[in-house]
């Protein structure tokens, strides 16, 4: 059987300051179908974590790194 490759668009690209990590976000689609995925691609120097999420765990997951920076900002830094 032919094998098909899953059709892969790069949403977004970040990299950490202080880790110096790159974090890559790509919409994923296989070719037989099914849910779209959310890759999340790590890069540390040589070493990649890649894995893919649902669209109800991607919603979790970014309503809680957002609740997170939002409590930071509202904290204060100690900075005007």
């Amino acid at each position: 059987g032919k094998k098909t490759m899953p059709q892969i668009r790069s949403i977004e690209r970040l990299k950490v300051p202080l880790g110096g990590q790159e974090i890559e976000l790509q919409h994923l689609v296989h070719d037989g179908g099914g849910m779209p995925l959310l890759r999340v691609r790590i890069r540390e120097r040589t070493r990649f974590t890649v894995f893919e999420i649902d669209p109800q765990t991607a919603a979790a997951w970014g309503a809680a790194m957002l609740r997170w920076s939002e409590a930071q900002a509202d904290a204060g830094d100690g900075k005007p």
